[in-house]
């Protein structure tokens, strides 16, 4: 059985036993959360919501509170003596999907 869900302003497909980085969510390691926002639930028979699907939720166990690795934001100006250089290290949420229920 698999789900589509939409969090952080995207959408995911996922199965149970799958670890992914979502965006930052609140809690600690070892949380169980839940999301509510499931578009698709597929498997034996498809369930297609509109747009949600009315009673489907999929369970998570958080793995990890982290920062992923460092982008190096560099602009530049040709022939104008303009540079400017800047890090940034977008926070993430990795969660193992522990159940999902249509």
């Amino acid at each position: 059985m698999y789900a589509v869900i939409k969090t952080g302003g995207k959408q995911y497909r996922l199965s149970e036993g799958d670890t992914l980085r979502i965006e930052k969510l609140p809690g600690n390691v070892g949380d169980v959360i839940s999301f509510d926002q499931v578009l698709l639930v597929g498997g034996d028979s498809l369930k297609i919501g509109a747009p949600l699907v009315a009673g489907a939720k999929v369970e998570a166990k958080i793995t990890a509170q982290d920062r992923d690795k460092k982008v190096v934001v560099f602009k530049f100006r040709r022939r104008k003596n303009y540079r400017r250089k800047a890090g940034h290290r977008q926070p993430y949420t990795a969660i193992t999907v522990t159940g999902i229920k249509a």
